[in-house]
C-alpha cells in the first residue's frame, strides 16, 4: 500500500499595506483584528504613527487583495505598499 505525502511547505510572506482613514489606537485594533481573522494570516502589525500595517501570511492562502480586502471590512483604505 501506498500514501500519499501530506507534507506541506509554507512559505511566509511579509506584505506591507498603507492605510488611510484611522485617526486613534481603537482602530488600531479593529484592523488587527478583521486581518487576523484570515485563514493564513499569522501575524498583523498596525504602526499608528507610519499608517503601515504589516502582515505575516501564507500567500497559498491569503491573497494580498484579500488582506486589502479585510483592511476595508473594517472600514478603512489600504494599499499595497511599495516600501
Amino acid at each position: 500500500m501506498t500514501t500519499a505525502s501530506t507534507d506541506r511547505t509554507t512559505t511566509t510572506t511579509r506584505t506591507t499595506l498603507r492605510a488611510e482613514g484611522f485617526s486613534c489606537p481603537s482602530c488600531v485594533a479593529k484592523i488587527e483584528k478583521q486581518v487576523g481573522r484570515l485563514a493564513g494570516v499569522e501575524s498583523v502589525k498596525v504602526h499608528f504613527g507610519s499608517a503601515r500595517i504589516e502582515v505575516d501570511h501564507d500567500e497559498a492562502r491569503v491573497s494580498v487583495d484579500d488582506l486589502v480586502a479585510a483592511v476595508a471590512k473594517a472600514g478603512y483604505t489600504a494599499r499595497p505598499a511599495a516600501f
